[in-house]
């Protein structure tokens, strides 16, 4: 016995098929990308300023913790819209971060032309169970 359904019928059974399917494959690729193994993002952060500065004692600063600290590294997106971490480099310059597998750019906050600082933007890619090295130079224009 063959049935003829409505057209309706047949737009809800299908609306109905496609509305599952959305509901199971949409946690199923959330999952699949969290379970990514990071990689890890590894440099080294460069002040340049203070090597062309003297104290009055003739003698240049010593580099410390607090230092770096006003110099936050953040990772961006890989097209520079959206913010995905911040790093901040230890007392001897060194930074270390696991990030997912990925495209981004490495930046300083306050870089020209909205901030004070000049340095360079650094692509790079982070791959699985990789470390990248990234190393940044910041000139703070201070002389």
């Amino acid at each position: 016995m063959v049935r003829n359904y409505p057209a309706h019928f047949l737009y809800v059974v299908r609306l109905r098929s496609l509305l599952l399917a959305c509901v199971f494959l949409v946690p199923a690729g959330c999952l699949a990308s969290d379970n990514a193994v990071p990689g890890f993002l590894e440099g080294r952060l460069r002040i340049l300023a203070f090597k062309d500065v003297e104290l009055a004692e003739g003698t240049p600063p010593k580099f410390s913790a607090g230092n770096y600290a006003e110099y936050p590294l953040i990772i961006l997106s890989q097209d520079g819209k959206k913010e995905i971490a911040r790093v901040t480099a230890d007392g001897n310059g060194n930074y270390r971060l696991a990030l997912p597998p990925g495209d981004y750019i490495l930046d300083v906050q306050g870089r020209l032309p909205k901030g004070h600082l000049r340095a360079k933007p650094q692509p790079f890619r982070v791959t699985s169970n990789q470390t990248v090295r990234v190393d940044m130079d910041i000139d703070t224009g201070v002389r």
